[in-house]
This record gives C-alpha cells, structure tokens and sequence, in this order.
C-alpha cells in the first residue's frame, strides 16, 4: 500500500521503518526543514528493546547510550544555595539496569539511517488537509499539492495536524497537567560534570545534566493552562521569564541566560492525550499523537517504538483489511499506555511539587546517600 506518514520523529521514523519492512511504499512528511534534533536524552526499555533488536538497530542504540559517571543517584536536589539536601536513586527513575539512555538525535539518526533511500521524505511541509473515500484518502499539502494514498498515519506528535483534521480540536483530547517544561543547551564545562542537579522553589524547578559531550538545562513551572503560540520563540521566553521572575536560586540565571540567546529551545505543556480511538476510517495515529503518555513518564519513545512494531505486524497479518489491523493495534497496545500514563503525577509531584509543605516532605523521603 501507498502509506503517508505525518512526523519524522521517533514514532513516525519507527513506524515508517516497519512498513517498509513489510513491502509498503511510504511517504513521511516533516514540518521541519531536517530532522528534529532538540530535547533531552530518552530512554529505551523493556519491550522497546527486543522491538530495536527485530528492527536490527540495538547494537548503535547500545555503542550509542549516554555514558553516566558511575555515580548512584539520578539526580542530587540542592537549596537556593547550592547545597545538597536530598538524592533521588535510579530504582524510582528506572524499570531495570537494561534500560538504555540515548541520546534524542542518536536514536532519531539511527532510525533514519536504517530507513535509507527506502522511503521518500518532505521536509519542510505538512498535512493541511485530510479526505477520505472508500478507496483511498486525498491529502492537502500546506506546501502545495494533494495526493493519494492507501493509509494515513499520523505520527506528528502532541499537537498533531492529522488528529485536528480528522477526529477534531486538541481539546477534545490533550489534557494539561498544570506543568510547563523546557529544556535548552548548556556550554559545556558550566560547573556540573557527570551528574545531574536540580533545585527547587515551591512550584519550580532547575535541573542541569551533564551527559559527557552535552549538557542541557530544565525548567518547569506549575500554571494552569496558558494560551500562547507554540511555534513562537519569543513567547516561551516570555513565559518562562514570567514564571521565575524573582527567583535567584541555584542554576536560575544559568539556565534562563541560556534560554535568551537560544535560537532554538523545547518548551511545551507538560499533557497527556487520552482518546476512545485512535483510528477512523483510513487514518490512524501513533506515537504522542494518539497517547501521549507525558514527559515525566519516561515511556514515551519506547511507547513509540512498541507501537510501530505493533501496527506493522497487525497491517501485516490481518485479513479482515485496514480496519481490522487498526483495532488489533490498538487492543495489543492499550495496556502499555495505560501503564506508562497512570505513574505520571507521581513523577510530577516529585520533580516539581506544588508547595513549601511537598517540597519539605519529599526531601524527606529521600535523604543524601553516604559517600
């Protein structure tokens, strides 16, 4: 079949990957003018591994993992003033020492390489509009053109075109869980080497992690939900200034100083996106686009990865058609979404809690390790 593919991120570069497996010619489409390199490093995890093992790229997802310092603690939480006064272990970050950190580019570059010539990429577009027949479905270009294909799979992300399109606004479906995120380049040698420290205020957070050859600043802050342009830069700066003016604790004017002379940066809500189907018709979703799981999930990219496998084999075996893979899809893959989306506000409210009182009590919870 002729398959559009909408986002080449990691669940579209997955999914298009296992459709080309099983003979489909595929298109992916891009809103960006390359590949998506921003964000932080991603984990890969249970049955996420044994998929990047059939799909023949676990070994450069393992030469390629992030090296950490052989320290014992995910991340240090520090005072205003720098001073050590909680450690988070790896047991409450990690399903199991198999887990594997890598880098977003490296993952997005893997993907892409084991794809090759085999599928035709347009960068620099996207899907403006969407109809479909019994036959087929007729896609709108917003650089222009409409073409013809047998399925659509739309894989471009939280904010997803093709889900607007076809089953409606985003407000039907993406719920904001009152945190705001982002995450931009640090110089290297900025005073963290090999380790990852956060600070806290009541309803913020700092966080600096050095990954060897890269590190990256985050900030969050908790707010209700905020009308504002995605696309602009200029607006996440404003955003991100108005939350934290004031606050001069640690890594704060690192971290912000960074964030006023980037020219690219992640910002976004903090959501996840629940929906009753995630197909109609000839179209499908996959990846954030159809179960954002959250960030503080740390399941997002092997939801990805577990998700593409599953369409591929279901579009393989099924003989009852389209239809009839897409529910096999969505049956087989429903309980890894609910799991990864159950655990998220604990995650929130131990990386950024709300008030004085839950700051205090989490320190608590998890006092410094000995040396």
């Amino acid at each position: 079949m002729a398959v559009l593919v909408s986002g080449a991120s990691i669940a579209g570069l997955s999914v298009a990957q296992q459709l080309i497996a099983r003979g489909h010619q595929v298109t992916v489409v891009e809103r960006a003018p390359a590949l998506r390199t921003a964000g932080s490093p991603i984990d890969v995890r249970g049955a996420a591994l044994r998929v990047a093992e059939r799909m023949g790229i676990l070994g450069d997802i393992q030469r390629n993992r992030v090296m950490n310092s052989g320290r014992a603690l995910f991340t240090t939480f520090v005072d205003a003033a720098g001073a050590p006064v909680a450690a988070l272990p790896n047991a409450e970050a990690a399903d199991s020492e198999d887990d594997i950190e890598i880098a977003r580019d490296r993952l997005v570059a893997i993907l892409h390489e084991a794809i090759g010539d085999r599928a035709e990429f347009r960068f620099g577009d996207a899907v403006a509009g969407v109809e479909q027949d019994p036959g087929g479905v007729n896609v709108t270009f917003a650089g222009g053109g409409e073409r013809r294909f047998d399925l659509v799979v739309g894989a471009d992300g939280i904010h997803s075109t093709v889900r607007r399109a076809v089953f409606g606004p985003e407000r039907l479906f993406r719920r904001h869980l009152d945190v705001y995120f982002a995450i931009v380049d640090l110089p290297l040698g900025c005073g963290v080497h090999g380790e990852s420290i956060t600070y806290n205020a009541p309803g913020r957070m700092v966080g600096v992690s050095d990954f060897g050859d890269r590190t990256l600043g985050f900030l969050a802050f908790r707010s209700p939900e905020r009308p504002y342009d995605y696309h602009s830069l200029g607006e996440q700066r404003r955003l991100l200034e108005d939350a934290f003016a004031g606050e001069r604790g640690w890594g704060c004017e690192l971290v912000l100083g960074a964030v006023r002379s980037a020219s690219d940066l992640y910002f976004d809500s903090v959501s996840q996106v629940r929906m009753p189907s995630w197909s109609s018709g000839r179209v499908v979703l996959a990846g954030d686009a159809a179960h954002a799981a959250a960030l503080f999930s740390g399941r997002g990219t092997s939801l990805a990865m577990i998700g593409a496998a599953l369409l591929g084999e279901a579009l393989g075996a099924a003989t009852g058609g389209y239809a009839t893979a897409f529910a096999d899809y969505e049956r087989r893959l429903r309980p890894h979404v609910t799991r990864a989306q159950e655990g998220v506000t604990y995650a929130r409210d131990l990386l950024v809690p709300a008030t004085a009182a839950e700051l205090a009590a989490r320190n608590s919870r998890f006092p410094l390790l000995a040396a």
